[in-house]
């Protein structure tokens, strides 16, 4: 009877889990959409202080999806390991991206095609392979979790780091170097998850009838995922505003998936009953989604299609004869032109690194 119930809340998760990610990432396209309204309409922009959005109902429709994704994302934690629900968020940038092509007219080239395709077939693999955590009903036994040593050795690790990082590191290297701000809000992030796993199984003892308000842990945990949250944001935020975003988001989902991947290990034993294939399966699972992230964002600026693939070449050339072994290039020669007059106008390695909106050119 507990291990059907245990699939029962692991299917409940999956679905929440995959809707978190349709919401999101629809949530994205409406705002976009709702600017864009704006801007035609000569309303003062959003990131020129105006605040005409508000009046728009596009825009509160996308606030009103991505209020249902982070609920549906938190309700998730509450039934499914988290090394599951953790890693499935990518799909919510692999619906914006989608989504984007079609409503907004942003070109999808072949690179962020095959990243698409990469990340629905890594989160398929985890999917299947994902661990089974340690079942947890009460808050009391959460209670024993979080005084485990091991989870108190990695959350007092977690905390020291990160105060490096904010008071000494930060200052000196946060301007120039984009893992610094990066780290702060991945390690931070693996706490903050925990804090909603447990604040899940508070909601759910609610909802039994059980007096668990009354307990300091529910309101501890409550103001840990506050403090956890509001420090995310806030240097996520920096990041995003010195670095380029094709780079912020896919270094920031790995270091963020990683950091709770570990967390879960530790406080929920996720990985102790796993098979070798399992835990292959699962860390094959996550690389392909971490390569088809990197494929989706790092080059998305790049022009390049099956059209423009430097494959169809002639009969003629194709039987044209060698030169010192060498065989014929013209179709790439060509190719390679093609790319450097249009770099001439727009060149897709323009930015790696962005400060206050200013592109470097390299």
């Amino acid at each position: 009877m507990g291990q059907d119930r245990g699939k029962y809340d692991f299917y409940i998760g999956l679905v929440l889990a995959i809707s978190s990610s349709i919401f999101i990432g629809g949530s994205f396209i409406l705002k976009k959409k709702g600017l864009l309204r704006l801007a035609k309409k000569g309303s003062m922009r959003a990131g020129q202080g105006g605040h005409a959005y508000l009046k728009e109902w596009l825009w509160w429709a996308g606030l009103l999806s991505m209020g249902v994704g982070e609920a549906a994302n938190f309700a998730a934690y509450a039934f499914a390991p988290a090394t599951l629900v953790t890693p499935l968020g990518a799909l919510s940038v692999l619906v914006s991206a989608v989504l984007s092509s079609y409503f907004l007219n942003e070109r999808l080239n072949l690179h962020g095609k095959i990243g698409c395709l990469l990340s629905i077939l890594g989160s398929t693999v985890m999917v299947i392979h994902a661990p089974q955590e340690e079942e947890i009903d009460s808050l009391n036994e959460m209670a024993k979790k979080l005084v485990d040593p091991g989870f108190v050795v990695f959350a007092t690790f977690v905390v020291i780091v990160a105060l490096i990082f904010i008071f000494i590191v930060g200052p000196r290297h946060g301007q120039t170097n984009i893992l610094v701000y990066i780290t702060i809000c991945s390690v931070i992030g693996a706490l903050s998850v925990s804090c909603v796993k447990g604040l899940g199984i508070i909601i759910k003892e609610l909802f039994a009838g059980k007096p668990v308000l009354r307990n300091p842990l529910s309101w501890i945990l409550l103001l840990s995922l506050i403090t956890c949250v509001s420090t995310q944001i806030n240097y996520l935020n920096k990041a995003l505003d010195i670095f380029n975003t094709s780079l912020v988001t896919p270094i920031y989902y790995v270091f963020f998936t990683t950091s709770v991947l570990s967390c879960s290990a530790i406080l929920f034993k996720e990985w102790q009953h796993m098979g070798s294939d399992d835990i292959i399966g699962t860390l094959s699972g996550f690389i392909t989604i971490i390569v088809g992230i990197f494929l989706l964002h790092a080059f998305k600026d790049v022009n390049i299609s099956l059209a423009n693939l430097p494959v169809t070449v002639r009969k003629d050339e194709r039987g044209a004869p060698s030169t010192n072994g060498m065989a014929s290039h013209s179709a790439y020669e060509l190719f390679e032109n093609e790319q450097t007059q249009e770099g001439t106008l727009d060149s897709p390695f323009d930015s790696v690194s962005r400060r206050n909106g200013t592109v470097v050119t390299l």
